[in-house]
Formats: C-alpha cells, structure tokens, sequence
C-alpha cells in the first residue's frame, strides 16, 4: 500500500514538471510571420541565350545553352529572384548580424544565387567554383567598393557596412555574369523562389510596410499589420 502511495506521489509530480515545461516554453509557432509569393501577370520574356565561348572553361560547364536571369518566371507565373522586404515599421530597433556568413557562388561562370540578401556586417563568402579565374565587382552606391581577382579553390571574404537594396555585380573577365546583393540593417528579409514563394520569419507585432524589388520590373510596396502569434499572407504582382 505504501509502496502504491509513492508512486502516485512520483507520477504527480513528474506531470507537473511536465506541465510547467510546456507552459514555460510557450505555444509552438506563436511568432508572427507573413508568407506570401510574387506573380508575374501577362506574357513572360523568354530569356536570352548566354554566349560563353570566349572562355571554353566556362562553356563547357553546360551541356546546354546557358540562359540570362533578369526575369524567371514559372510555370504557374511564379516569379524569381525577388527581394521581399520589411522597409518601415521596425522603428529604431537594432540587430545584430548572423555568425553564419552569406555565400556568393560563381558556378558555371553565373552567379548563384543570382540575388543574394545579406545583412549588414554580415560576412560574405565568395565562392569560386569555376576551373578558371573570376573577377568580382560589387558596384555600390552606399558601401565601399571592391574588385577582386578570384582564382579558382582561392578564398575571398568580405563585408558591406550599410543597408543598400541592391548592389550590382559583375565580373570584369566574363562580362555577361551579372547579379545583385541586397544589405538590410535587420533580419526580415527573403528572396522569393522559383515558385514566387518568400516568407517573413518572427516579425514583431505591429505596422509594417512590405516592398518587393525586382532587377528589370521595379517595386510594389503593400502596408500590413501583425498581432501576436498571427500569420497573414500577402502577394505581390509585377507586369511589363
């Protein structure tokens, strides 16, 4: 009987530590976040066709043509290489920058991802992947600019210390590589997918304005509000 008596104390007492575990924790997925995902309306442009015979190192990384990524739209008119950004709202709130640095790839003389977004301060890996030498280029208007020779296998660490939506790049060897970073001074920021799709991860409660850029079709902007542990969805329609 004793015995009997003590394990119900045991038991008890394990639910409630089981209890308060889960109430100190707080509900599963209580952030806020806004997910949504970029059309392209109307007909889309066919991309052109990359000549890298210049560099036979480069063309031979392609059993086909390689093709320009200005503009990717899917097949259910989902468009890539989006930047979706909080661009009002957080106030003078500060962040700091993530310890995993961003990486910048060239790969088969393109630049992967074609649009890259980094926060400030944020260390940026670039990549060389390619059997033959790059030469990376960021032309910023609110950064200090750099031109750097990359040998393949060869690192190349660097940062930006400001916000700027977006920087262009390109490589001075190989003048058909072309691609942007986008600096953001906080963390809500994404670039949609090949379906369109991005999603704003632990925004804060409150009042924001949302921007979307796009290299070639400019910006939308759409102001939403958030409450605690809410989730809303927002799209974004780009045309010519």
């Amino acid at each position: 009987m004793r015995k009997s008596f003590y394990l119900f104390i045991i038991a008890v007492a394990g639910l409630g530590l089981f209890l308060s575990d889960r109430m100190s924790a707080g509900p599963a997925d209580s952030s806020p976040s806004l997910k949504g995902a970029v059309k392209f309306e109307g007909t889309a442009p066919k991309p052109s066709r990359i000549d890298m015979s210049q560099d036979p190192l480069c063309a031979k990384t392609h059993s086909t043509a390689a093709t320009t990524e200005d503009v990717v739209v899917g097949a259910d008119g989902g468009l890539a290489n989006v930047v979706v950004y909080v661009s009002d709202g957080l106030g003078s709130r500060t962040f700091q920058p993530p310890q995993q640095p961003a990486v910048f790839e060239q790969k088969g003389c393109q630049y992967k991802p074609h649009v890259l977004a980094m926060q400030a301060n944020q260390k940026l890996d670039v990549v060389n992947s390619d059997e033959t030498t790059h030469n990376i280029h960021p032309s910023p208007a609110n950064n200090r600019e750099w031109n750097m020779t990359q040998p393949h296998g060869t690192p190349l660490q660097q940062t930006f210390a400001r916000e700027e939506i977006a920087i262009p790049v390109k490589c001075n060897v190989h003048p058909w590589m072309r691609g942007y970073i986008a600096v953001f001074k906080h963390p809500y920021f994404a670039v949609t997918d090949k379906n369109g799709s991005f999603d704003l991860k632990d925004l804060p409660p409150g009042a924001y304005t949302i921007t979307a850029w796009q290299e070639k079709l400019g910006t939308r902007t759409q102001k939403v509000t958030i409450g605690a542990g809410e989730a809303k969805t927002l799209d974004f329609t780009f045309k010519e």
